[in-house]
């Protein structure tokens, strides 16, 4: 009998911190910001579209980062609430799908195999999905 195939989805949060703070902060949407660091020290730990614009990667040193966009705001970071967060999104995919694993505060991969029954989609030829 031949092996079925899997469909797997990779959900990446990106900009993820970045989205946790502009919930607590919405006055900074639109605004270069840098989450991690303080301009001198450390390292981003995660930046806006808008910082990325300049350059600006996680992991780069923090005083690169202030060199590229000094108008850049540093947020130190609150990784309580981000792990708060990542546990609602957990929480929010964990009633909506049969299996996922969690593969990072961020990241989940999604066991699309099944959702057909489980949503009530249907399957009808040509590799398209039709509700």
């Amino acid at each position: 009998m031949p092996e079925l195939e899997r469909y797997i989805a990779h959900f990446d949060l990106d900009a993820f911190f970045v989205s946790v703070e502009l919930l607590k902060k919405p006055e900074l949407k639109g605004k270069p910001l840098i989450v991690g660091g303080d301009g001198q020290r450390g390292i981003v730990t995660a930046c806006s579209y808008e910082a990325r614009k300049y350059g600006i990667q996680s992991a780069m040193p923090a005083m690169t980062a202030k060199r590229l966009c000094p108008d850049a705001i540093f947020l130190k970071g609150s990784y309580h609430e981000y792990s708060n967060y990542s546990r609602q999104v957990t929480d929010l995919i964990a009633s909506s799908v049969p299996h996922y694993q969690k593969a990072s505060i961020d990241e989940f991969y999604i066991d699309m195999n099944g959702m057909d029954k489980f949503f009530g989609i249907r399957h009808r030829g040509g590799g398209r999905w039709l509700g």
